[in-house]
């Protein structure tokens, strides 16, 4: 049932009466109501089997409620006047649905870990849940505060879930990490949206878009520095560079898991942030040229260094690095763009190119945890020299994550999601991008097509890892991330058309 709410606006406007759109809001219901029934669940029944299964179970109704709810009209709601702080349409719902299938993928990669007694059940389902919980609030934002809250909500949790392998130093030293760098990028962000409200007096994102594009505002020096704070202020969640170098350690002293979450859905919400201050709120002028330097940078530097990585998770969390820089580089051209249907392309790959990339890390951390004993880290590449041999299935998934990312075929995925940046790079007249992301790509070959060859190698000279039996539930897991991303290789079409939505 509606209620009715007053809403007391900043201005010197009458206040005025709003409905609350419960559809609309729930999604986000969904996603918290699950938070707290799996806190109950394990309070009053402590057992691990049935607060995974709450979990799971929430997160499948998270995702069905979001495909619900977006497949209709758009809803607005929190609304004073034409300005809303909750917008949910097809492009919300898309990344609310992926945020809820990549908890329950994560949660599949978990079970070896959770079985092994040395990490919390209960601790680590609710936290999991809570930061689903911001990644479903984050894809619907609509101001500036709501965002902002939405991304802490997203992040807050896994300040603990990197560090809750307990007797692990370098999982409380990825922790610490973790947490000081996304303070300060927190603070940074903060920071940026205070002197906006200060320099426009609006917090809505396209409030603020209508009144930074006036020219009637002057044009003060505030103003610059504040969009600046906030572009790198979120930059540090996507693990842009320079501002990138907590993303390595910090998945490589996580458990596998929390990795793999890190990895997609982390990274996920920090590029749904950037992507809707960008598009909504902040002068293209002052963004694009700024985000064409930060995306060259972030792929060459990821690309460069991942050459040389002889750690599992650090190779992948590298490449998750230069993955950052072709998510970023269609931002980059905006400034050169002045047609709307340009721009509106130019985000859409952005977001497909993000979602193709989480699809394929997913499946490549799933193949990493079945190949790896429970509760172990990511290892040495050696380690899983020959693995493909001893586990043809599981093999072949994670080398076919591995060719996606590199973006040759049968990975699909990748290679369309390549093909959309270029393009619309090509389209929005910055060709100097195009080449920096085509030269980054073949860069990108070595490292992968060499980890894809290692798992077919014979073992040689080199001890293999130790002989581990794949757990059933990680074995699904990257079996559905590999059909998944087959699927959307055929059909990317409605991955780009929900993103331009």
């Amino acid at each position: 049932m509606s209620e009715q709410i007053m809403w007391l606006g900043a201005t010197s406007e009458p206040s005025l009466v709003q409905t609350v759109d419960h559809v609309a809001l729930l999604p986000a219901y969904l996603a918290a109501g699950t938070a707290v029934l799996v806190l109950l669940v394990d309070l009053l029944l402590a057992r691990p089997v049935a607060t995974v299964a709450t979990a799971a179970t929430g997160a499948v109704a998270t995702t069905l409620g979001a495909a619900a709810v977006g497949s209709g009209a758009e809803r607005r709601t929190f609304c004073v006047g034409a300005d809303c702080s909750y917008v949910f349409g097809g492009r919300a719902a898309l990344v609310a649905a992926l945020v809820a299938l990549l908890v329950l993928g994560v949660l599949a990669l978990s079970g070896p870990m959770l079985r092994a007694g040395n990490t919390p059940v209960g601790e680590f389902c609710f936290l999991l849940t809570c930061s689903m919980t911001g990644g479903v609030v984050l894809a619907a934002a609509g101001d500036l505060i709501t965002l902002i809250v939405a991304v802490e909500v997203l992040t807050l949790p896994l300040y603990v879930l990197v560090g809750l392998r307990r007797g692990s130093l370098a999982s409380a030293e990825a922790a610490v990490t973790f947490f000081v760098v996304s303070v300060v990028a927190t603070t940074l962000t903060l920071l940026g949206a205070a002197l906006l409200y200060a320099a426009t007096g609006g917090l809505h994102l396209e409030r603020l878009g209508a009144l930074l594009a006036d020219e009637a505002l002057p044009d003060l020096p505030l103003t610059t520095v504040a969009v600046t704070l906030v572009v790198a202020g979120l930059a540090f969640k996507v693990a842009a560079v320079p501002f990138h170098a907590w993303a390595p350690a910090t998945y490589d002293g996580a458990p596998l898991p929390v990795a793999a979450y890190l990895s997609t859905a982390s990274k996920l919400g920090g590029v749904i942030a950037l992507l809707a201050v960008v598009r909504e709120a902040l002068p293209p002028e002052v963004t694009g040229p700024v985000l064409a330097v930060v995306a060259a940078l972030t792929m060459t530097v990821g690309n460069l260094v991942a050459l040389r990585q002889r750690r599992t998770v650090r190779l992948l969390a590298w490449s998750s690095v230069a993955q950052a820089g072709y998510i970023l580089a269609p931002l980059g051209a905006l400034a050169l763009v002045t047609e709307a249907d340009a721009r509106t392309a130019g985000y859409a790959a952005a977001l497909a190119y993000a979602v193709f990339f989480v699809l394929l890390e997913l499946a490549a951390f799933a193949g990493v945890v079945a190949l790896r004993p429970a509760g172990a880290d990511g290892g040495h590449l050696d380690e899983l020299r020959g693995a493909a041999r001893r586990h043809p299935w599981v093999g072949a998934g994670l080398a076919f994550a591995l060719i996606g990312l590199a973006g040759l075929p049968p990975g699909l995925a990748g290679l369309f999601a390549k093909v959309t940046v270029v393009r619309s790079l090509v389209d929005g007249g910055a060709g100097w991008l195009a080449l920096v992301v085509a030269i980054n790509a073949v860069i990108g070959l070595a490292y992968y097509l060499r980890f894809a060859a290692l798992l077919y190698a014979p073992a040689g000279g080199v001890a293999a890892g130790p002989a581990v039996r794949p757990a059933r539930a990680v074995v699904v897991a990257l079996t559905v991330a590999t059909v998944v991303a087959l699927a959307v290789g055929f059909a990317p079409q409605v991955v780009l058309d929900l993103a331009g939505s």
